[in-house]
This record gives structure tokens, sequence and C-alpha cells, in this order.
């Protein structure tokens, strides 16, 4: 079930859910609006490697904002901090952003039970679109859970999102991997 903008009132002040800045006016009927941060970062690279700690450029953007490009991956991050205990949170594009032809999460719009931490947007755009800091960009659903929860997020020692940052994080998928072996030596 989701939750109502008085069950969503109610976790605030249980602190099972946590919002920082919390802005009142911000809260629906069933979800909460998020803003853009101040930052974004993209790729140094034109190609990814999944494998790779892939580095980004960073950037604050600007006061009287910022075009979006067809075809580049930007990383934002939203305002807010948010926590999230006993419900699963996921973020949506709010209709007025989709209607830019802005996309905020290519498939990470599910948050965990236990997260803690700005969110990371994965933006594309299907036109150039000029964008601003402070916006608003999404809206965060809260999710009942039906039973226990073994690891909150929170605890889970292979959780790769845990440090808390208010810049977009890049993707930590290179920890899935093993680390590559030492190439053998032929003996002659």
């Amino acid at each position: 079930m989701i939750l109502s903008d008085v069950k969503i009132r109610d976790a605030l002040r249980e602190r099972r859910i946590v919002i920082r800045p919390f802005r009142s006016g911000c809260l629906g009927t069933n979800s909460y609006d998020v803003h853009l941060g101040p930052y974004l970062a993209v790729y140094e690279d034109a190609a990814l490697d999944a494998r790779a700690d892939n580095r980004v450029k960073e950037f604050r953007i600007p006061r009287d904002g910022y075009v979006l490009i067809p075809g580049q991956l930007y990383l934002g991050v939203t305002e807010e901090y948010t926590e999230t205990h006993g419900y699963v949170p996921f973020l949506e594009g709010k209709s007025s952003v989709g209607r830019l032809g802005i996309d905020i999460h290519s498939t990470a719009g599910k948050g965990d039970e236990g997260f803690c931490n700005y969110w990371t947007l994965e933006m594309s755009v299907k036109v150039p679109v000029r964008i601003y800091g402070g916006m608003p960009v999404g809206q965060l659903i809260y999710f009942e859970i039906s039973g226990p929860v073994a690891h909150s997020y929170s605890q889970k020692k292979s959780a790769k999102y845990r440090k808390v940052s208010r810049h977009p994080t890049p993707s930590r998928m290179f920890l899935n991997f093993p680390p590559p072996r030492p190439a053998r030596r032929r003996r002659r």
C-alpha cells in the first residue's frame, strides 16, 4: 500500500521517514516533491566500462540554468536528504518534468528500506532543456513492507551507496566484480 499524506506525516513524526529540508507545501496527497540539487556530473569518457571506476567531471548548475542536451547522461542529485525506515521509497519524475522531455532516472527509481542519503538522478533529455538548481524534479512515494526486514540497507556491508554525499555518485558497478587476477608469467 502507498502511504497517504497523513501516514507520511505520522512517519515523519516517528522518524521512520526523514526528509531534510522538509517543506510542508511539497507534501502531496500520497507523495513528497523533491528538488534538483546544485550539482551535476558527466562521465569524462565516451565509452564507460562496467568493471572500472569511471571518472566524472562535476560542476555547479549556474544561477541562470544549464541546458541539458540529448545523447548525454547527466548525474544529478536531490536537494533533500532522506531516510526511510520500515518503508520502501520510490522516486518518480514529476509529470511537469516529463512533459519537458526530462527523464530523472534510467532504472533506479526504487530505494531500499534503510536508505539514508541524497538521491542520485540519472538524467537524460529528449530535446535540449534548460534546468535550474532547486527546481521540483521528482516525487517520493512510500510503500509499506509486508513482513520483517532481515538486513536494512544501512546495515549491509555490501551496500555500495551508503556514504552520505550531497554530490552525484557515479556507478559503483565495478565493486560487483572480483578484483582482476595478476597475469601468469609463462615459463621458458
